[in-house]
């Protein structure tokens, strides 16, 4: 039954899902695209889009790609399997974690984290940017785009503004 299969995919996702839905991308592309055939490229990017274009937290885009795989049954399935069991365990184990603050330990885990969910997110991003045909012009927007941020105080929504400027410009 592709509901429980649906299930059982995204129950596995949620126990790696460092940095949210997003920073899974890849591997949710890599299991209902290329391993299940549940997706096109093309739809699991227009899922993505309408999901940052929503309102509403980043696993939308589970609930989505739930919703276009198996209905209503499905985008229940994949939202509570992504959602439910990270949520059980995190409430079952937050007291344990609290009883290590300062240890040395926990510092080293909670800083190794961090990169990986920015790796994690990265790879997401190339691989919506890939699916798309980012051109040249795209990838030195992105990069411009980051240099900006990074040095400047900018705030993030008129780099927004300028993205949309060059997409409305057809420069990328």
């Amino acid at each position: 039954m592709i509901v429980l299969a649906l299930f059982v995919e995204f129950v596995i996702l949620s126990f790696v899902a460092f940095g949210g839905a997003t920073a899974l991308l890849p591997e949710m592309h890599r299991v209902v695209v290329v391993q299940h055939g549940w997706l096109d490229d093309t739809t699991f990017t227009h899922l993505y889009a309408i999901a940052q274009a929503a309102p509403g937290p980043n696993v939308l885009v589970v609930t989505l790609i739930g919703w276009k795989v198996a209905g209503l049954a499905g985008a229940l399935a994949a939202t509570l399997a992504m959602c439910l069991p990270m949520s059980v365990l995190i409430y079952l184990l937050i007291d344990r974690w609290e009883s290590f603050a300062g240890k040395r330990w926990q510092k080293a885990l909670s800083l190794g984290v961090a990169p990986l969910a920015v790796g994690l997110v990265f790879s997401g991003a190339t691989l919506i940017a890939n699916s798309v045909g980012l051109a040249r012009g795209g990838w030195l927007l992105l990069l411009a785009t980051s240099i900006l941020s990074i040095k400047t105080g900018l705030h993030p929504l008129w780099l927004i503004v300028a993205g949309a400027a060059c997409g409305m410009l057809g420069v990328v």
